[in-house]
């Protein structure tokens, strides 16, 4: 009898790779990469106020040569202005990224940005609870390692 072969486990980013790349590919990006690295490609001052919607590519004419796309950018009310100023400077390194002429013009949408939840770090563990659990650990020789000790007793009986 044959023993089975080895089981590994597959990362998700792998897995996950062909529905991405298809779903990044109906808005019309040709690479997904210019809308998960868009603050490495577009400069952090322009990614903080603009992210990428889509791309709309003409349609081919027969015989002559693909014109380049029309980026979409959503882009927070106020700062529309500014980011249609630096369209230029945009273009430049959306296509300096793909190496080739890909967009030629931007198209700015009003609107929110989608970000992620900003993640709060909790406030530390109230110094009378600290000293309470402390004063528990008397077997414990390290005054660093008792600190550390009952920071984390305080935190966990908060929770």
């Amino acid at each position: 009898m044959a023993k089975p072969g080895r089981l590994t486990a597959k990362p998700l980013a792998l897995m996950m790779g062909d529905v991405l790349t298809a779903a990044y590919a109906k808005q019309g990006f040709a690479a997904r990469e210019l809308v998960t690295r868009w603050p490495e490609i577009a400069g952090r001052d322009i990614a903080e106020h603009a992210q990428p919607l889509k791309m709309q590519w003409p349609r081919p004419v027969e015989g002559q040569p693909q014109e380049p796309a029309t980026l979409i950018l959503r882009v927070e009310g106020p700062m529309a202005l500014e980011i249609q100023h630096s369209s230029d400077v945009i273009l430049e390194r959306v296509n300096r990224f793909f190496g080739w002429h890909a967009v030629g013009k931007l198209a700015l949408r009003q609107g929110p940005l989608l970000r992620p939840p900003v993640k709060r770090r909790p406030a530390p563990p109230d110094a009378k609870t600290v000293a309470k659990v402390a004063s528990t650990l008397t077997a414990i020789e390290d005054d660093a390692l008792r600190d550390a000790l009952a920071r984390l007793g305080a935190a966990i009986k908060r929770n």
